[in-house]
């Protein structure tokens, strides 16, 4: 097949007319980007009147990146893509699909997708934004994976990108603190060498509006911080255990769990639920702090960068966010196609 050409629906039949079995959807390359101004919590727990050390006790963050105000998500989702695509060997013209995942877009129109393809040269791809809050990039990856394995694309850039600083209230105790800004990605290919494995999502829309939402007046992130900690701790761990055995893994099976970068204290309660062992779970919350649906891709490089995501590793990763919304999925990294 050449490329930008496409299976029709009678490619995805067997000869006896009857459904050919998916082919495998797997990550081919990372990559990520942050702004590059630290933010340490010493000016942010002042101006809010807390003592020193305060952000960090309740959070595990020591400092995140703030973008500069002249700065654009669409520049540092393309950064952030950029590397994937070297990483990956794929041209941003060969691919079929655009997907970015973001709560903080730099206009309520034009999505970010459809920008973030002009600003990589891409041409006329698909381009479509994920709106699932934190839980965004996995879900975008779940979506990159259904299109691969049906035969729909070859290959699917996934981005999660965002400028949480700018929706952020500085007087406001349960988040002045908590956010940060980032981008990270993945392109998704047809046998990719990391195996992209069966994945749960959900959502509450009972329970989860009142609890973290920005409204269109305000557009500023208010959040019930106790209520959404118990509700985050469930939904992990739950879906942590449903991915694993839709995937026939025990947790102990598992050599790395990436977990949305939401507190410190989250991923402690959920590794203490689970029993996981501590150096299995990433934690790069303290340098980064909360990036929304940044914070699994930027994790997962820095799980690469630390030597983690060798060939066989099963990877596990899990978000919750806004909505409410949940997911998780596996990976068996550098896994060869069937």
């Amino acid at each position: 097949m050449h490329p930008g050409e496409h299976p029709g629906a009678a490619a995805l039949l067997s000869s006896n007319g009857a459904s050919a079995p998916l082919r495998t959807a797997g990550i081919a390359g990372l990559g990520m980007a942050v702004p590059p101004k630290v933010v340490p919590n010493e000016p942010i727990a002042r101006r809010l009147g807390v003592a020193d050390g305060w952000i960090e006790t309740r959070t595990g963050i020591q400092e995140r990146r703030h973008a500069a105000p002249d700065a654009t998500l669409v520049a540092l989702a393309a950064v952030a893509a950029r590397e994937a695509l070297e990483n990956a060997g794929v041209e941003a013209t060969s691919l079929d699909l655009v997907l970015v995942a973001t709560t903080s877009q730099d206009k309520l129109l034009p999505n970010a997708a459809p920008l973030v393809v002009a600003e990589l040269g891409a041409g006329h791809v698909a381009a479509i934004d994920i709106g699932a809050a934190c839980t965004g990039f996995v879900s975008a990856l779940d979506l990159a994976a259904a299109q691969v394995e049906a035969g729909r694309a070859e290959r699917v850039l996934v981005v999660g990108a965002e400028i949480m600083s700018r929706l952020l209230d500085p007087d406001d105790r349960p988040t002045a603190g908590l956010f940060g800004d980032g981008a990270g990605a993945a392109v998704v290919t047809a046998g990719g060498p990391a195996r992209l494995g069966p994945a749960v999502q959900g959502s509450d829309g009972v329970d989860g509006p009142e609890l973290i939402y920005a409204t269109n007046e305000e557009r500023l992130v208010r959040m019930a911080g106790q209520d959404t900690f118990k509700h985050a701790v469930r939904r992990l761990s739950e879906s942590t255990e449903q991915a694993a055995e839709a995937g026939g893994l025990a947790l102990e099976d598992i050599d790395v769990f990436v977990y949305h970068q939401a507190n410190g204290r989250i991923l402690k309660a959920v590794g203490e639920r689970l029993g996981l062992p501590a150096d299995r779970v990433i934690d790069c919350i303290g340098t980064y702090a909360n990036t929304s649906a940044a914070t699994i891709p930027i994790a997962l490089v820095e799980a690469q960068r630390a030597g983690m995501l060798v060939p066989g590793a099963r990877v596990l990763i899990s978000a919750f966010g806004a909505g409410f919304t949940w997911g998780a999925m596996t990976i068996e990294w550098g896994a060869p196609d069937a």
